[in-house]
């Protein structure tokens, strides 16, 4: 690596230099409640730029690290947000920030659910109690944050390609500046890391990639990638690097100080470290090291930058560090909700209450329980299907599947374009293949989904979720873009679901039809609807009319034409616009759509036909390319009854901008999407 020649720690640090502080490493606190007041942190509170951390001792940075720790439990009790990856990183960030000299180093985070202590170090200690809030500090890296934030993330697997380019781009001006990527090995499975290492051994490019390995991703890593990674650590040797940046092959030291999950019951011989992957590629290696040992961290990559080419450190820590419950259950502490207010007044009177009721009311499901409710029952009559997700078990809510099918799902880790055209190879062989993707990841296995799947007419079902404004994750996981992407395919059959009753028969519809087909739901909870049986299957492009207010003579008659979930905010505005001009003055048809495609073109008819003066179309994606824009391409070009009658016609939805974080009630009203905002336009339609 080149050096920067503006970091104050440009000279190589040898490991004699930390003899004094190994054995720190070792002292870091662990915690077992978040903390409800701000904690007393007064090495923290001397940092407002990571320049800041230069006069610190290796003693000071180990104590700043229990002290950053216990400020982002505090904080991720205020606010929520991700949790684990964060905690696991602490020593890594300091460290970071101790020999690098940003912004004029650039440090490239993968992903982002692991850079909340990089905020706190970068002058934004006090805002992060308003991450993922409206208006607060975003949940990922973003440059118009921070010009710490190098690179805007949110999908996994990119650091590597943005790093190389960085680096190609500052030797091509002659700025010799340290380009650090942090990779975790969850994301290291994305094919696009390794496209990235594969050029930047061609390109010889100056790059250091630091491996964060902690066993897990959101899901558990799997495949051959990470029984690599456990081989590498389970052999209880390293890839040492000496004071001049050459390789050595030792014993690695205290192997047994971290409670890390075994993959294999026996433990490997002394392993072939030279012919590790990541040299094979034409890095050069060094590792696996102590992620939370400072010391340790500090020498390794302090001699790692300095050595010319690409380069890759592998590390090992611990996700959830330093909070017990995390690093027992990390997957359910990958992240967090705040922590709820307390209420003294009602413990008194809960405590009192002997004889409290226990409520009987059953929760609305999630749309993703709707999703693994259907899976199960599917694949209980049916052996024909086959369950696929790129890492996303548990937010699928694929677990039960997974368990009671073994054999019948496929993690592919995090590989979308795989997911989709393993997909269409499965098809091909007579089975039938479901994907079960978020809206905002389909994106990434698009070309996949056309050249692969659609353009064969396979028998593939998508299962899209988090479909619509996702909320606190912000713009990088809204998936407000599939109805415009999806409905200029031929062969597509697109679904939009009203509730969960509607989703679990659309689901079962859309599986049964012999072709390329999508249900689209939304992330979080349902209406509370409840799921009739037995299971039925809808016609398909057929719409439904939800009511009918106000008297077939009025003057004015609105049709207002709401895609997914949509139908309940369509009843509620149609009920205030009657009550605002009167029965007689103004009527309003809800209809459900159900189909993005096809559309009930007949029902669009028929509305004109019975004298709609006005017609509004209503979802939660872009209005640019989406259902409205459906509509109005069959009225326009197709509709013998709107050419001649020509009523007026708006669409609602998601205006042309990326739409900023905050909760989902912010985020629609932001886009004019809540009652009072889709009321608001449509007494200017009616206007």
């Amino acid at each position: 690596m080149q050096q920067s020649p503006h970091s104050p720690q440009s000279q190589s640090v040898s490991a004699s230099a930390f003899e004094s502080a190994a054995q720190l490493s070792n002292l870091q606190q662990t915690y077992a409640v978040i903390p409800r007041v701000r904690p007393h942190t007064p090495l923290l509170d001397s940092i407002d730029t990571p320049s800041d951390l230069n006069a610190f001792t290796t003693d000071e940075l180990i104590g700043l690290a229990d002290e950053l720790r216990l400020f982002l439990l505090y904080s991720a009790g205020q606010s929520g947000g991700h949790f684990g990856a964060n905690l696991g990183v602490v020593e890594l960030t300091i460290a970071l920030h101790y020999l690098l000299d940003a912004p004029q180093d650039q440090i490239v985070w993968d992903v982002g659910h692991q850079a909340y202590a990089h905020k706190v170090l970068t002058g934004r200690r006090d805002q992060l109690e308003s991450i993922r809030s409206k208006e607060g500090l975003t949940a990922f890296p973003e440059r118009a944050e921070s010009v710490y934030d190098t690179f805007g993330v949110g999908h996994s697997s990119t650091s590597i390609s943005a790093g190389l380019g960085m680096s190609l781009s500052l030797r091509y001006q002659g700025r010799a500046q340290t380009v650090a990527c942090i990779i975790g090995d969850g994301a290291m499975t994305g094919g696009m890391a390794f496209e990235a290492m594969n050029d930047a051994v061609q390109q010889d490019a100056d790059l250091l990639v630091i491996l964060n390995d902690n066993d897990m991703s959101i899901s558990c890593s799997i495949g051959g990638f990470s029984r690599h990674l456990a081989m590498l650590w389970e052999s209880g040797y390293q890839v040492d690097i000496s004071d001049t940046g050459e390789p050595i092959i030792c014993k690695r030291p205290d192997m047994q100080a971290f409670n890390r999950r075994k993959r294999h019951k026996e433990m490997r011989d002394v392993p072939q470290l030279e012919d590790n992957l990541f040299k094979a590629i034409g890095f050069t290696y060094f590792g696996p090291f102590d992620g939370h040992n400072i010391p340790e961290l500090l020498r390794v990559l302090s001699l790692a930058k300095q050595v010319k080419g690409p380069v890759l450190v592998h590390i090992y820590t611990t996700k959830g560090k330093g909070f017990a419950p995390a690093e027992l259950d990390p997957v359910g502490y990958h992240a967090i909700s705040k922590l709820p207010a307390e209420d003294n007044e009602a413990k008194d009177k809960i405590a009192s209450h002997s004889e409290a009721k226990v409520s009987t009311v059953k929760p609305a499901l999630k749309y993703s329980q709707v999703f693994g409710q259907f899976l199960c029952d599917k694949a209980a009559e049916d052996d024909k299907l086959l369950a696929i997700t790129p890492a996303m078990e548990e937010g699928s809510g694929m677990i039960d599947f997974a368990r009671h099918f073994p054999e019948r799902f496929f993690d592919v880790a995090i590989a979308e374009q795989h997911a989709v055209t393993l997909a269409a190879g499965m098809a091909t062989q007579g089975v039938k293949p479901i994907v079960a993707i978020y809206s905002t990841f389909l994106q990434r296995g698009y070309d996949q989904l056309i050249h692969d799947v659609a353009l064969q007419n396979l028998d593939v079902m998508f299962a899209i979720d988090r479909a619509g404004l996702v909320g606190e994750d912000g713009a990088t996981h809204a998936g407000v873009f599939d109805f415009g992407f999806l409905r200029c395919v031929p062969n597509m059959l697109i679904a939009a679901p009203k509730d969960e009753n509607e989703c679990y028969h659309l689901l079962n519809t859309c599986y049964e039809y012999q072709g390329c087909t999508a249900v689209r739901y939304p992330r979080g909870t349902g209406t509370g609807a409840v799921i009739d049986q037995p299971v039925q299957n809808y016609p398909i492009g057929k719409a439904v009319v939800e009511s009918i207010l106000g008297q077939d003579n009025a003057p004015k008659k609105l049709a207002l034409l709401a895609f997914g979930t949509m139908v309940a905010t369509a009843q509620q505005a149609a009920e205030s616009i009657v009550q605002a001009y009167s029965e007689s003055a103004c009527q309003v048809q809800v209809v459900n759509m159900r189909w993005v495609k096809p559309l009930d073109t007949e029902r669009l008819e028929r509305l004109i036909e019975q004298g709609v003066t006005h017609i509004a179309t209503l979802e939660e994606h872009m209005i640019m390319g989406g259902a409205g824009s459906a509509v109005n391409e069959y009225l326009l070009n197709d509709s013998i009854a709107f050419k001649r009658t020509r009523p007026a016609i708006c669409n609602i939805g998601i205006p042309d901008r990326f739409i900023a974080h905050g909760s989902q009630a912010e985020q629609l009203a932001d886009c004019g999407l809540d009652v009072a905002g889709v009321v608001g336009q449509l007494r200017k339609l009616l206007s």
